[in-house]
């Protein structure tokens, strides 16, 4: 009995166990997102996507339903970011004196969301956020690398006036 718990909790780790898995993750901490979403948030080819939302799911870790043609995905339990916040204690412990531990020390449940992405429109802080850019003396937070790109392209369709 024991054996096929330490098995099914290392699939779940190993279903997080990806940069681009825990990016989406936290793109869905606080929302439900459709594919194409997400796609423009993290700036990767729609099959990678969906290979890693696919993994997520198989692992019980998303879930999805249909809204006409999207697919709209979710966290499927609220612990994963319990879980999520929980390591990101360890990597704080593990990296006191350093200038990542004050980052990693912002619980991301507890910091409000100050400004928003201007392409997507995703809810951020300033310390949440992935990316930032200075554009004609103001400062501009995106969530993902994809939304930062679009904003890089073309400025003005996304700066504020």
């Amino acid at each position: 009995m024991y054996g096929q718990m330490f098995a099914l909790h290392a699939d779940l780790l190993k279903a997080l166990a990806h940069p681009r898995r825990l990016e989406i993750v936290n793109l869905l901490r606080e929302q439900e997102l459709c594919v194409s979403d997400i796609y423009e948030m993290l700036d990767l080819p729609q099959a990678n996507i969906s290979q890693h939302l696919m993994l997520l799911r198989d692992a019980g870790i998303v879930v999805a339903k249909r809204e006409g043609k999207q697919i709209i995905y979710k966290l499927a339990d609220p612990k994963i970011i319990k879980a999520s916040d929980l390591l990101r204690e360890v990597l704080i412990d593990q990296n006191r004196g350093l200038e990542i531990a004050d980052e990693l020390t912002l619980a991301m449940k507890d910091l409000l969301p100050l400004v928003h992405d201007p392409v997507c429109k995703m809810r951020l802080s300033p310390k949440t956020a992935n990316y930032s850019t200075k554009h004609k003396d103001h400062d501009y937070y995106f969530c993902a690398s994809g939304c930062l790109k679009k904003f890089q392209e073309n400025p003005k369709k996304y700066a504020k006036s």
